[in-house]
Formats: structure tokens, sequence, C-alpha cells
């Protein structure tokens, strides 16, 4: 059953502002964005200042991928406002923002009691949980996908408005009326939009919304970008001159600071801790205990920190995580566990009897290595709590500082905070949880922190994996059956389980024992036109939580596959370009990338010591998605791997922003090649073995190579790049290295030595 998203009035807004949402039954909320002084607010989405100033409300989280931009460039060019009079808010949390693509998308993790009713956007069921449950989640790149048609509603139903009053006072047919740069005009007649906002708030805007005929598309010149850009960013001012304000930023009248430990993973229990050791520091506020954590609080945080220090908190771990028990279990997981089949295409592994080739490819746990860590400020004042923080699920968490208080949500007013990179790791909470209880105790505004090592210590990494990728192959050396055998936790049902029922770290790890996790194994399904293929997904339950990071599954999905194609093609005496080519007549789009970055890249066919390799991903649905094919240029000298160039041919469709796109592109590549070569740790005792980002390998600007993006034009979907171009980049190098030395890396991250 499918409802279609006709736009309805829902009701008035403050000030005779109409609030529009999309529903099958109307719904009534709040005004979501109200006026300020001289302000005149039409929906939620939108409102118009006396001067001139169109405000756009926001409701996924800023985290450096540019969305505040995107989403008030939609609303702009539709509305036909000057972007030099644009600025942007975030949006409340409401009903009225619910993100429509990523609730279908993730319908297996919120486990709807009528699945077939609520796995497509324009699924009535999916509307309305995802109204009632104000669902504005920021994650797997949706925001354009989700918010594009509403931006463009909002903007269309308030153009239409001005453009009657205009119309009204030259005695014209508003339909013959455009917007323009902040104007509405008639032939040689224009009004400013600040002139009109006041007697347009008024009026009933037309259902449906007169949308403009052409969809939003840059039109910047490619070759004049490193010089202009149509639409430069709005948040780039305030950033470069440290304005722009964090969580981390926020100061509150009486303010405390807070500090705090953890401990190890996963049901560690604060056994003792020392508070007579800190009662003589004449900065120490107070001493905040929690079952699995201890805070200090003090007149700054180094004071708390240092508290926390002479206190020697400890802790006792019934069951401590440690990485050689993980790697043993994934080993007898991926060799003996039992297989539950995911995907399959023709007859499978039938017949497949012993597989010509077979290899093993193992990834590590890979955290986040986010540049800012957990932040959070709340106050609580006469029965109501304010939040402060930066979070990508800001309804789950304004609920989870609510029940750890006992309060209703609605008692819980949650301030949303852009985050110094994210990488979904603010998909969790437990600052939120943690901050409330710290606030409630001490009994004054508090801002907590949490140091590098509490951050490490506390992340939910990346899944380890261990992978078995076997194909029987035809006298010509080509495919003719692919198996993959994946052993790995339900990685992705854990994060639902805690994300939508509350669950704890091993409240999920035992729910989902022994249960299938298709989304874990995203991106397995391979784009080449390969006729039987057989995907198995073995649970393991490895005693660690686990969580999302930018990539997700692709990211070792995509090393699995593009090695093993590489391998294959490399053992059949086949060059590398050309094996892919021949089997991606489905695809043209990506075919059209491998020829394009090939002629970008200069790529020489991968031949011995070149150190070229060359690696391509699909993300999405067959008929829209993403593209991407990347060559990757290495060489291995005495300070070990040194990637040299990336030359990337990236289809993401119809282009509405080349600016971000080529920055998301870049800044993806970048994470890549963080998480080929470092990013991961390792457990002894429950502590991660990597605690400092000076740890983790990540590239630093001096090694990092220079980049080349082709960036193809489509009149397909519009798709978000930022987390496709992440998912390349290991298989890439591994092939470069394996042409630069000769050997076969199949462990991420990268090291030498045999896979």
């Amino acid at each position: 059953m499918t409802i279609s998203r006709r736009g309805l009035l829902a009701g008035a807004a403050v000030g005779g502002g109409l609030l529009v949402a999309w529903s099958f039954v109307p719904r009534h909320y709040d005004a979501p964005l109200p006026a300020g002084r001289d302000e005149y607010s039409f929906d939620a989405w939108l409102k118009i200042a006396a001067d001139g100033v169109v405000t756009v409300a926001i409701p996924q989280i800023e985290m450096g991928q540019g969305v505040t931009t995107l989403l008030a460039q939609i609303v702009a060019m539709e509305l036909g406002a000057d972007w030099r009079q644009v600025a942007v808010e975030p949006a409340p949390i409401s009903g009225a923002y619910p993100n429509l693509a990523l609730a279908a998308r993730w319908a297996p993790l919120w486990r709807p009691a009528l699945p077939a009713l609520a796995d497509d956007p324009d699924d009535w069921l999916l509307r309305r949980w995802a109204e009632t449950n104000r669902f504005a989640v920021t994650a797997d790149g949706m925001s354009l996908a989700a918010y594009e048609e509403p931006c463009r509603a909002a903007a269309a139903s308030v153009r239409a408005m001005l453009a009657k009053v205009a119309a009204k006072r030259w005695d014209v047919d508003w339909l013959q009326c455009d917007a323009q740069n902040g104007f509405i005009v008639h032939g040689d007649k224009r009004l400013r939009f600040a002139e009109l906002a006041e007697e347009a708030v008024a009026i009933t805007p037309p259902d449906p919304a007169p949308l403009r005929p052409e969809l939003p598309r840059d039109p910047s010149d490619p070759l004049e970008l490193e010089e202009r850009t149509a639409f430069p960013r709005l948040d780039l001012p305030s950033k470069v001159d440290g304005s722009f304000l964090f969580s981390g930023d926020v100061r509150l009248p009486d303010l405390v600071f807070a500090a705090i430990r953890h401990g190890p993973v996963t049901e560690a229990v604060l056994s003792s801790f020392d508070r007579d050791a800190a009662s003589e520091r004449s900065d120490l506020v107070g001493v905040v205990q929690g079952k699995r954590w201890l805070a200090a609080v003090a007149t700054n945080w180094w004071a708390a920190e240092k508290a926390l220090d002479a206190m020697a908190p400890r802790f006792t771990l019934p069951n401590p995580v440690d990485s050689g028990r993980i790697e043993r279990t994934l080993d007898q997981a991926v060799k003996q566990g039992d297989a539950q089949r995911i995907y399959e295409r023709g007859d499978g592994d039938g017949g497949m009897g012993e597989p010509s080739l077979s290899f093993r490819y193992n990834v590590a746990p890979a955290v986040h290595g986010t540049i800012e860590t957990a932040s959070a400020t709340a106050r609580l004042l006469d029965g109501k709590l304010e939040l402060w923080i930066a979070t990508q699920a800001p309804d789950h968490a304004r609920r989870a500082a609510a029940r750890a208080l006992d309060m209703s949500p609605a008692d819980v007013v949650l301030y949303p905070m852009p985050a110094g990179g994210s990488f979904d790791r603010r998909l969790d909470h437990d600052h939120a949880i943690e901050v409330a209880l710290i606030a409630r105790e001490t009994g004054r505004p508090v801002q907590l922190t949490w140091s590098r090592w509490q951050e490490q210590l506390a992340l939910r990494p990346r899944t380890p994996v261990a992978a078995e990728m076997s194909v029987k192959l035809t006298p010509e050396g080509d495919i003719a059956m692919l198996h993959g055998r994946v052993a790995l936790p339900a990685t992705v049902r854990e994060f639902g389980a805690r994300l939508f029922e509350n669950m704890t770290d091993w409240a999920a790890m035992a729910e989902m024992t022994g249960v299938a996790d298709p989304m874990a194994l995203e991106g397995l399904a391979p784009a080449y036109s390969i006729a039987h293929v057989a995907l198995d997904h073995v649970p393991a339950t490895i005693g660690l939580p686990t969580g999302r990071l930018r990539g997700n599954a692709h990211g070792y999905t995509a090393f699995f596959t593009e090695s093993l194609i590489d391998e294959v093609a490399t053992l059949s005496r086949r060059e590398p370009l050309a094996y892919r080519m021949k089997m991606l007549g489905d695809d043209p789009r990506l075919a059209e990338c491998l020829q394009r970055v090939a002629r970008l890249g200069a790529w020489g066919g991968g031949a011995d010591n070149s150190g070229q390799g060359l690696a391509c991903h699909h993300m999405g649905p067959l008929q829209s998605g993403g593209r991407i094919a990347l060559i990757a240029k290495v060489v291995v000298g005495e300070h070990g791997i040194e990637v040299q160039q990336f030359a990337a041919a990236v289809d993401i469709g119809r282009i509405v922003n080349r600016d971000i796109a080529l920055q998301q592109i870049e800044g993806g590549l970048i994470y890549g090649l963080g998480l080929a070569l470092g990013s991961a740790t390792g457990y002894q005792r429950g502590l991660p073995t990597h605690g400092q980002l000076a740890d983790l390998s990540l590239p630093r600007l001096a090694s990092t190579p220079e980049i080349m993006i082709d960036l193809i034009e489509s009149d397909a979907e519009a798709f978000d790049p930022g987390e496709l171009s992440v998912a390349p980049v290991a298989p890439a190098i591994a092939n470069a290295l394996y042409s630069a030395t000769g050997l076969r890396l199949r462990h991420l991250p990268l090291h030498r030595g045999e896979g």
C-alpha cells in the first residue's frame, strides 16, 4: 500500500503563518520555526525578516558535510531568493521534519508491525511512525533524498504567496509573476520579498505547491570552481574566523565543568574510588557516581580531570573484551559456523563443488577519529532540562536524557549543535544521559567533555570481520560463480536495538545472537554480471559492542570484492580494467566511470612495479545510486607505504552543489585512506590498545596524496557522495601495493606480509 506525498495543510502557525506538513491524515504541530522580532514565519521551513533575510530551518546536524548550505540552496533556488540574504538555523525537534528516506532504509531496525507498509518513503505507516517519533536522524547520506522535496514544496508555496500579494498590487495574474534574487518581478515591475512578507503570511498557499519545472542543479562553471562557486558554504566564514560555535563553546551563568572516567568494555561496574584524595581541592565542586562511570565537577575542566586522577576509580569487569579471543571467534565462525543466506543470484553456489580460487580477508575494529570528543551542556531548572549537544539522533538523545531523570520528554529542550566531525559517532548518546544526571546531582549548569582516551574507550568501533571469498572459473578465466561467506556480529541490528529499543550494549548483543543481518553486508553483492552469486552471513558473538562508521559495511565489502576481482584477473593473466569492463554490461554508468578514470589517472594496465591499483564500487539501487572508480598510485620505501595520488571518476547523478560534492568526495577519499592504513584498535582486558589520535596512523597534510576528480554530469537521481568515496580506497591501495611489491595484503588496515 502506497500513499502519495501530497502536501496537506496541517494547521495555523503562530502569527498567522501556515505550517505545511505532508501526511495522509492532517497533523497539528506547534510552529517549529517561531518568528522573531520583525520576522514572518511562513511554515516549518522558512521565515522572512523585514530586512529581506530569508532564514531556512535545517533539521539535520551539520558535521562538516555541508548540509546547512545544501538544503538552504534548494530553498533559495526554488524561492528565488538572493543567496547573499539567506541564513540558516537548526530546526527544533518536531514531527514536521521526518527523514522518510532514512526511516524506510532503516525499517528493519525499528521493526514495524506491518513491514510491507513501511518499506518505502511514500508509505503511510512509515510516514506516521516518522512523524510521531520525530525521526530526523542524520545518517547514511540521506539528507538530500529526504529533504529536497519538502524544501522545494515549502519554498514554492511561499513564492506563490508573495507573488499573489504583488500581483494584487499590480492588478496582474500572479501566475505571470516570477521570483528572482529576492524580488517578485513582472515585466519591469519588482517588489522586494521584505515589502510583501507581512501581507503574504496571511494568504493560503496553493495546493499543490507550484514547483519550478527544473530540478535544483548547480549553475557553477566547473572550470571556474576554484575561483568562485554560485553557492558558497554558509558556515565557512564563521569556521575560518573561529566564531562558529560547537557544544563545547556554550557558556551559561554559574556554569561548572565535568570530566569523566568510564569502565572497560563492556559490563564494567565502578567498584571503588578514593573520594578523600580530592576533597581538599578548592576548585572541586562535586563528585557524581554512576554505576559504570565516575565524574568530577570543578570550576574548570582540567581541575575536574586532575581530581579524577587523584581519586583513581577502579572497575570490576566479569568478561573483558580481548582481541585474541575476537579473532579466534571470527576464525572459527567463518570456517565452521552456521551460515544464513542473505543474497542469491541465479543458482547461488549450487554445484560449485571445489572452488577454483578461495581467499581469506580480515578486518580489524575501526574507530571514528572524530576531531571533537563528546561534549554536552545541561541546565536543570524548575523541572525543565535544557541540553546543548551535537547528536545525529536528536529526539533519541532527548528521550534518553528524560528517561535517566524520570522526566517527560516534553520537559526536555534540546538545542542541536554542530559536530566537529562525527563519522556516525554521534548516533550514540551516552553523553546526553551522563550530563543530565550530573546536572541533577550538581544543581548547577554543567558542561561535560570527554577526554580523547574516554572517547576511544567508550566508542563502538566498526565491526571486525572475517570473510572467505570463493569463485568458480570458466576455462577462459571468467567468473561463473561467486560465493561469499562472511563472519561478523549482527552489528547493524545491534545498533538498531540500542537506538530504537533503548537496550544496553550487552542486551543488544544477546538479543541479536545468531541473527542474520543483511545491512551488515551491504555492498557485497557485486555490480558485475556474474550469473551465480551466493552471499552468506555467519553471525558471530564477539563480546564487543560495535556501531556505525562512515562508509559502514561498504568500507569492508568493497575491499573483499574488489581485491578478489583483482586477484582473479591477475591469476587469469587478464588486464584488471578490461576484466572488469567485460562484466559491466548491466551497469553502463559504472563502466563509464572506469573508462574515464583510466584516462584521468593515466592507467598503465597495472603492470608489475607500476604501483597503480584499480577499484570501483556502486552504492544504492541499480537504477539510481552512485558510482565511483578509483586509481591509487603508491610507493613503498623505508618509511612504509606512501600513497602519492588518487584519481577518481564519480557519477552521483544530478549535481546540486558541485563544490560541496567535491569536498565530500575528497574528504571521503582521505578518510578511506585513514581506514586503509590505520584507524584501528585492538583490545586487551577490555581497554583499547590505541587511545590517542596519534596512535591511529591518520593521514597528515604532508602525506595527503594528490587528488584528481572527474565529477560526471548526469541526469540520474541525485546521490550523496560522502559515503561512496570511502568504499574503493582500501582495495585500490591493496591492488596498487601488489603491483608495487608482489605482495597481496588481505587484512585491514593494510600491513606488510602475506594476507
